[in-house]
């Protein structure tokens, strides 16, 4: 969840014109990462579980490709997404370790 409330801090000064673009698609990758985690770790078996973490994978890859791109066209500062991206590689470590152990148990 701290991905997504700093991607809306990292958002909020965007143009105007992004709303509906680039923020929108930046927002919701972030916080689908979350959301997926919470909805797998609700459902009654392993295996959905582990499909919901895989999407949750996704998702940070997405947010990451988003993040890069705002690198790009200037609404990001390097630093900024380098600080995130640092984040986001410890978080893909975290979900990749917990899928191994439920694929364990």
């Amino acid at each position: 969840m701290d991905l997504s409330v700093e991607a809306y801090s990292l958002t909020k000064d965007w143009p105007k014109s992004e709303q509906y673009g680039l923020t929108n698609q930046i927002r919701r990758a972030a916080t689908s990462i979350a959301a997926n985690i919470a909805e797998g770790y609700g459902r009654d078996s392993k295996g959905s579980y582990q499909q919901f973490l895989r999407i949750a994978q996704g998702s940070l890859k997405e947010f990451e490709t988003h993040l890069l791109l705002s690198v790009r066209l200037d609404f990001s500062s390097k630093d900024e997404a380098d600080r995130l991206l640092l984040e986001c590689d410890q978080l893909g470590k975290m979900l990749r370790a917990l899928i191994r152990k439920i694929e364990a148990s």
